[in-house]
């Protein structure tokens, strides 16, 4: 059961450049496109050639980011990442969003692993689902998005203004594109974003990685780890009770 925060709690993260002092109702958890095309075996990214263990790999630790950050009230944010069944909105041909992602098959039938027939990068089939092992819950928000940054053309903005949000901790996938997509988007409009590095995973490769989070830390915002979160979580917890002495 989520907990109900006060307005002024506040966490202390260990970060990269710098510590930060977060308000609890000021912050959320972004999970960027942890999604069956990009995440599940079988799914169009492992098909492509690409592995996935790296991007396997964070599952868990997002998973339990995701249950602390419901235990203390923040509140979740997923994006997915996916075009309409007509592809009106994947932009003109000469774009190079749209070539890239017509390179990559967007809009093909798939047999999905599931048995039903999805089409590669296409909202509502199995292939854009937000995998199992990290499923929305009530009280979590799903943004849809049809470009690498979560604040292109979505209602991600406003719903950050409404909640009176200033700080965000970005988990997903991949670091290189669409999580330093969104936390360039981020701090050019003056949120603070955090990268979980522990919580983030390329598929094409390690050095793409370690890349992005060095301009992170350095320019773009900032680089912390799941364990500093849940240390900051666990902070605000009420000790044992002690009892009167008698």
């Amino acid at each position: 059961m989520t907990e109900v925060r006060g307005e002024a709690e506040r966490l202390h993260l260990d970060a990269k450049p710098a510590a930060l002092e977060m308000q609890v109702q000021r912050t959320a958890v972004v999970v960027v496109d942890m999604q069956n095309d990009f995440c599940t075996p079988g799914g169009s990214v492992e098909t492509a050639g690409f592995d996935l263990s790296l991007v396997r790999s964070i599952i868990p630790a997002i998973a339990d980011v995701l249950s602390c950050a419901r235990s203390i009230g923040l509140q979740v944010i997923y994006l997915q990442h996916g075009y309409r069944p007509d592809l009106s909105d994947l932009g003109p041909p000469e774009s190079r969003n749209a070539i890239a992602h017509l390179a990559a098959g967007v809009g093909t039938p798939f047999a999905a692993p599931d048995g039903s027939m999805g089409r590669i990068g296409v909202h509502d089939t199995w292939n854009t689902q937000i995998i199992d092992e990290l499923a929305p819950q009530p009280g979590d928000v799903v943004i849809r998005k049809n470009r690498f940054s979560g604040f292109h053309d979505t209602p991600l903005e406003s719903t950050l203004s409404s909640s009176g949000i200033e700080t965000l901790v970005v988990t997903g996938c991949t670091t290189s594109i669409c999580v330093e997509a969104l936390v360039r988007d981020a701090m050019y409009r003056d949120y603070r974003p955090i990268v979980l590095s522990d919580c983030t995973a390329e598929p094409q490769g390690q050095a793409n990685h370690d890349a992005s989070l060095a301009i992170i830390e350095s320019t773009l915002g900032w680089v912390s780890e799941s364990r500093h979160l849940h240390a900051a979580a666990e902070a605000l917890r009420p000790g044992p009770e002690t009892g009167s002495p008698t």
